[in-house]
């Protein structure tokens, strides 16, 4: 399964009032649950994640107060995010880098599966919110990042 029809299948899925999907193929298989989750984000607040996709998207933070071209690049999926594509590479992004639309930013691993996380737009890194090899939940901010 490609990481767009992933996004999209998750997409679908807090929109639903289904409360758990599971999935499997030969070899792949996702299952989604919603549940109530908390999480700390350095220099953010607690925050918890309701169980409707309405309510969810009104807490997860998007954009940092008082920076109208500051946003976040947030986590797609719950995984573990990983900054390079192996151990001891080099990390796709480091801050100041400028990145353009399509640009692989991290890495979340999911079920073995590692999923490209890409930038939905051209922008500059100011800001690594998460360390490597630390477990991110669906709507973790990732990066503080400036639209160019």
């Amino acid at each position: 399964m490609k990481h767009s029809e992933i996004k999209e299948l998750i997409s679908i899925f807090d929109e639903s009032d289904i409360t758990k999907l599971k999935i499997n193929d030969k070899e792949f298989s996702i299952t989604l649950e919603k549940s109530v989750l908390s999480h700390c984000v350095e220099q953010q607040p607690k925050i918890q994640i309701a169980q409707t996709a309405q309510a969810a998207e009104s807490i997860t933070p998007k954009t940092v107060p008082n920076s109208a071209d500051v946003v976040t690049i947030n986590s797609p999926m719950v995984g573990t995010f990983y900054v390079a594509p192996s151990p001891g590479s080099a990390p796709f992004v480091r801050v100041g880098d400028k990145v353009s639309k399509g640009d692989t930013v991290g890495i979340v691993e999911a079920m073995k599966i590692m999923n490209e996380i890409e930038a939905e737009f051209d922008a500059k890194i100011v800001k690594m919110l998460i360390e490597d090899g630390q477990p991110v939940e669906f709507g973790t901010p990732l990066f503080e990042v400036e639209k160019l």
